[in-house]
């Protein structure tokens, strides 16, 4: 069967309501699609060249839609997940039915070999007559080809679901599509295929209009953030620039037809009542009234080149100051990448992700060096506000005197030495994103009613001024103190407190995490850009043994310099060790040999044998190390080696 699509929908063109929601006349459009072939001067018997393009012309292809296969290839991983094991393959081909790209089951390959359903392949009807990825172009339209509908005998066994990938302007710029033997066929396919295809377009679009102010609607508001929203991007002036399809469809105008609107025009609000709107505290979804009458929620974004940023007035937006090449190079993905294992931070890790994006402050509890800064670094990045600004603040590290200002900004001429223009404060260049307040029992307590204020408030006022600023952040806060005590003590605020701990999380120090190994390996290849360094077994078991009082911040640094050390090695031993931290474990070795010195005693043991039994453990902590081993214990390596025939 051959189906076209039509306006089934489900408040809007963009998804059907089931996978075979239309039937047109099939026999004609199959029909009219055959004639076509015929006409191109093609045999249904024939048996096509399916040599695919040369790698050097294939990989120009694929960078002439560098685009489109970016953003095209996460959407066909998860459609191929959706699909996988059922004899079928995902294929993205460009505006001429050349495959682009492709993802299949490995039982469904050499079929698809026999027809040549690789990369650099084209699939247009010229070349291979009536098929869902030609026929989809010709007809702009979804379409799906069943068995020996395809007009070529050799493509007989296969079904074919395909629909046009569009750009804002409703030219076809690629098709996305799903092949697979015909006894497979699922009437669901079709429908995901769209869906995936509408995802792309979406993708594209955001890519598209990256410097403009862009507007999420719909008349129901659970739909704002789905497949079925529409999208509509505005000059920072408000002119209309272009919208997605749904969006088209709600706005019921064409293409050409919006080109001499306004935001204003189209939705009832000067562009300056929406600055003023995403000013607000916290700002709910804009309850706009369209041209048409029909009434819609919507949400607005003012996207930049950096990435998508809260909207701000664009002479009060600020452009956040991009982190330095090395901490960006650095910076760690998200909560996924943190969870390596450990059965105490896979429990902070789900709890934190029942809470993102609303808005409930966290706070994160631990030892110094336990990473968490790092912790609120992935929650930030995992969040709704990723690509806004991520603003972290040491409460402890910056003097009394300044950190007032340091906060909550300040007017020119506001105290002696302030600048001559004024500064923005820490909070408000978290505007849109989120506040981390690093150590945050060690704030003043003069400052934690002001900063208790702004938090319950959502209102900024600057040192040396009379105006009060809307402030929109996520607030992360973390504090190696136990503020119950703090609280007992006078140095905390109570009410502050309760403020803060809307989810209160600790982070396990690293002597007790159970992922070590794991945790060295990460940090070897973050330190070395990715290199295959490893840790020697003797190292490694010092790593187990040791107390790690400074925890990660302490692991870490000693591994950049090991690593340094080991220059071209490329495992590192006890050779590439810092002294200090050699040092530390010789001043524990004596302390654990004096323990099970005063057993032995207990148990009735000579004193040979609780010499040969320390020698015997300080070796073993040492890896073998005879000097290490002398050192540790204050004896000469001679006495050692006359001791080794004893030793069992």
């Amino acid at each position: 069967m051959l189906h076209r699509d039509s306006a089934s929908r489900l408040d809007g063109p963009g998804l059907p309501l089931s996978g075979t929601a239309w039937n047109g006349d099939t026999a004609a459009l199959i029909e009219t699609s055959h004639r076509r072939s015929e006409g191109y001067g093609l045999c249904p018997g024939a048996r096509p060249d399916f040599g695919p393009l040369a790698r050097n012309d294939l990989t120009l292809l694929v960078e002439q839609n560098r685009m489109l296969h970016t953003h095209a290839v996460p959407a066909m991983e998860t459609l191929y997940q959706q699909i996988v094991n059922t004899h079928n393959m995902v294929l993205l081909t460009d505006a001429q039915g050349v495959i682009v790209h492709s993802l299949g089951d490995a039982d469904f390959l050499e079929k698809a070999n026999r027809v040549a359903l690789t990369p650099g392949v084209a699939w247009s009807e010229e070349r291979r007559g009536t098929n869902a990825i030609g026929t989809a172009i010709v007809e702009k339209a979804p379409s799906l080809v069943h068995a020996d509908q395809h007009f070529l005998a050799e493509n007989h066994f296969l079904t074919c679901s395909a629909a046009p990938i569009t750009d804002h302007q409703g030219r076809v710029v690629g098709v996305l599509d799903v092949s697979g033997d015909q006894r497979s066929y699922h009437k669901h396919t079709m429908a995901l295929v769209r869906m995936s295809a509408l995802m792309i377009e979406n993708q594209l679009f955001s890519a598209t209009f990256e410097h403009a102010i862009t507007l999420h609607f719909h008349a129901r508001p659970e739909f704002i953030g789905t497949l079925m929203e529409g999208i509509a991007s505005f000059s920072p002036g408000g002119r209309f620039l272009a919208a997605n399809r749904n969006g088209l469809f709600q706005l019921g105008l064409s293409y050409p037809a919006l080109q001499s609107h306004t935001f204003s025009s189209l939705f009832g609000l000067p562009v300056a009542a929406l600055f003023d709107h995403y000013r607000t505290a916290a700002p709910c979804l804009l309850d706009l009234c369209m041209h048409n009458g029909v009434r819609v929620r919507a949400r607005a974004q003012l996207r930049l080149g950096s990435g998508v940023h809260a909207l701000t007035s664009p002479v009060e937006a600020r452009t956040p100051v991009a982190a330095p090449p090395a901490a960006r190079s650095r910076r760690l993905s998200g909560l996924r990448y943190l969870d390596t294992g450990d059965p105490q931070l896979a429990q902070v890790i789900a709890k934190v992700n029942k809470v993102l994006g609303r808005d409930i402050p966290i706070l994160v509890m631990g030892e110094t060096g336990t990473g968490k800064e790092l912790l609120a670094q992935a929650i930030h990045n995992d969040s709704p506000r990723a690509q806004g600004p991520f603003v972290a603040v040491n409460c402890a590290s910056i003097p009394e005197t300044l950190i007032e200002s340091e906060l909550f900004g300040y007017e020119e001429g506001a105290f002696t030495g302030a600048r001559k223009k004024g500064a923005v404060g820490k909070i408000l260049q978290a505007n849109g994103g989120t506040l981390f307040l690093d150590e945050i029992g060690d704030m003043p307590v003069s400052l934690q009613a002001h900063l208790l204020r702004v938090l319950q408030e959502r209102m900024v006022t600057p040192l040396g001024s009379g105006k009060s600023i809307p402030v929109n952040v996520e607030l992360i806060c973390a504090t190696n103190h136990n503020l119950r005590e703090r609280i007992a003590r006078g140095l905390f605020r109570e009410d502050l407190y309760y403020r803060l701990n809307g989810l209160v999380v600790k982070l396990p120090p690293l002597r007790d995490r159970t992922d070590l190994d794991t945790v060295v390996r990460k940090i070897l290849s973050l330190e070395s850009d990715g290199g295959s360094y490893t840790v020697s077994d003797e190292v490694l078991r010092l790593f187990r043994q040791h107390k790690w009082p400074g925890n990660f911040r302490q692991l870490t640094n000693l591994l950049r310099t090991a690593v340094i050390m080991a220059g071209d090695e490329q495992e590192i031993g006890l050779r590439h060790m810092p002294d200090d931290f050699l040092d530390d474990i010789d001043q524990a070795a004596p302390v654990a040999s004096m323990a099970s010195a005063e057993r032995m005693i207990a148990n009735g043991a000579n004193l040979e044998e609780m010499e040969l039994s320390a020698i015997l453990k300080s070796l073993e902590a040492h890896g073998g190390n005879v000097s290490a081993t002398a050192r540790a214990l204050g004896v000469s390596r001679n006495t050692i080696y006359r001791k080794l025939p004893h030793l069992k």
